[in-house]
């Protein structure tokens, strides 16, 4: 799969433990928009999902995402944060949820927790975002 290249300002946003909104298509053609925790895997964007919920299904027909996370540090103009905005084509993986979660867990909620807090979670589904657009306010973009 091809992609544009994150710079590393952008990678480091998005390891950072800032929550990230994803945005997939219903059946419909209206926005489904959900917090998600991400991660990185190389060059794509990880997502964990215990379950086949309307996000994994909307991918599963619709691959067109974006995810847009908020800075914690930056301002512009003092009047907005600094936020990275991704457009890309997700994939479905079946499996791996688990363990994407625990590990995902460590930046969101701290080292010693153990997540998902289920005896014998399902394997559910890992979400892939290749990106294909960045944009934003911030040092990983030269605007909208």
């Amino acid at each position: 799969m091809g992609g544009v290249k994150l710079l590393p300002e952008a990678r480091e946003l998005l390891e950072s433990g800032a929550l990230a909104h994803m945005a997939t298509v219903n059946p419909d053609g209206s926005p489904q928009l959900t917090v998600v925790w991400v991660g990185l895997d190389g060059d794509e964007i990880v997502s964990g999902h215990l379950f086949r919920n309307r996000k994994v299904q909307n991918v599963e027909r619709d691959p067109r995402v974006s995810i847009s996370l908020e800075a914690s540090e930056g301002m512009l103009q003092g009047a907005m944060k600094h936020y990275l905005v991704i457009k890309g084509q997700a994939r479905v993986e079946e499996g791996g949820a688990p363990e994407l979660l625990q590990r995902l867990a460590h930046t969101y909620l701290g080292p010693d927790v153990e997540f998902p807090a289920m005896e014998d979670p399902p394997p559910g589904f890992v979400i892939r975002t290749t990106p294909e657009r960045v944009y934003g306010v911030g040092p990983w973009s030269d605007g909208p």
